[in-house]
């Protein structure tokens, strides 16, 4: 199996472990790190809703927390995987939270219950993006 391909998979799974009991929609993401580690994480929602977190960050706090400091490529599974439904990108936010630890090359992998949809780069997603190097 590919690293993708193992990518793919890990946010597949770990999809289905999302909390969200009140928009039902549920988000895995897995993340490939500069060691070769994959860090996952999913949507958690709460009464406050929508004060939640976003599988994206979660995978990258996760990946914080053990010692990574790049996204070398990162997968997203959301939705129910019906073939008309539209594709689950990161929102505005986990796009710049992505950039802070990833290339504008780095792969954003779009998934769902069906397995890979889509690939984007970062630089596809969040063109002319603002950046650590910016500061």
């Amino acid at each position: 199996m590919s690293a993708k391909d193992t990518l793919v998979a890990a946010a597949v799974a770990i999809q289905s472990k999302a909390y969200a009991p009140y928009s039902k929609f549920t988000v895995g993401a897995a993340i490939l790190d500069e060691n070769g580690t994959i860090h996952t994480g999913v949507n958690v929602e709460n009464a406050a809703y929508p004060v939640g977190s976003c599988a994206e960050a979660g995978a990258i706090s996760a990946m914080v927390a053990a010692g990574g400091h790049r996204i070398k490529a990162i997968a997203v599974s959301g939705g129910n995987g019906t073939a008309d439904e539209p594709l689950c990108t990161p929102c505005g936010g986990c796009r710049q939270r992505i950039r802070e630890f990833a290339e504008p090359a780095t792969p954003i992998h779009i998934c769902g219950p069906n397995g890979l949809r889509k690939t984007f780069t970062l630089g596809e997603l969040l063109p002319e993006s603002f950046g650590p190097e910016n500061l």
